[in-house]
């Protein structure tokens, strides 16, 4: 019984710390990102001053974030691939939103700024300047409107 206690005791000792080692977020600079991230700011971002860059490692995960001094915001994947770009205060760079869903925003929303776009596996997800929000699915087809 008493090393079932023993146990037991070093298995709560062990998973209590265990979240405090599951979030680590840390300052970098944007030459620290990985090279489809650098390209990605370098091609899409010339110009705007950034101004922090942080990477947040969890177990076995990386993500990267970049907030540029205008407040536009970008998160990036473990290897470099854009996650989500929020441009609140402007407009999303027409080189990052896919043609056919710019193509599909000027028909159906003619005159609306796409201002964040983010993608997973499954679809991508699009905030308009009037606070419409477009879900595509990789086929680019429209699936659901949300205001």
């Amino acid at each position: 019984m008493k090393k079932y206690t023993i146990l037991l005791t070093a298995l709560f000792v062990a998973f209590s710390a265990f979240p405090a080692f599951a979030d680590n977020d840390r300052i970098i600079t944007v030459e620290e990102l990985p090279a489809p991230a650098r390209q990605f700011v370098d091609t899409h971002f010339r110009g705007v001053e950034v101004s922090y860059a942080k990477v947040d490692e969890e177990w076995f995960d990386k993500e990267y974030k970049v907030v540029f001094v205008n407040g536009s915001k970008v998160e990036f994947v473990k290897g470099g691939d854009w996650k989500e770009v929020d441009c609140k205060y402007g407009e999303v760079p027409a080189g990052v939103v896919p043609q056919p869903i710019l193509d599909c925003i000027a028909t159906r929303f003619a005159g609306r700024k796409v201002i964040g776009i983010e993608q997973d596996r499954r679809s991508y997800d699009v905030k308009l300047d009037n606070g419409l929000e477009l879900e595509f699915d990789r086929s680019f087809r429209l699936i659901d409107i949300d205001d």
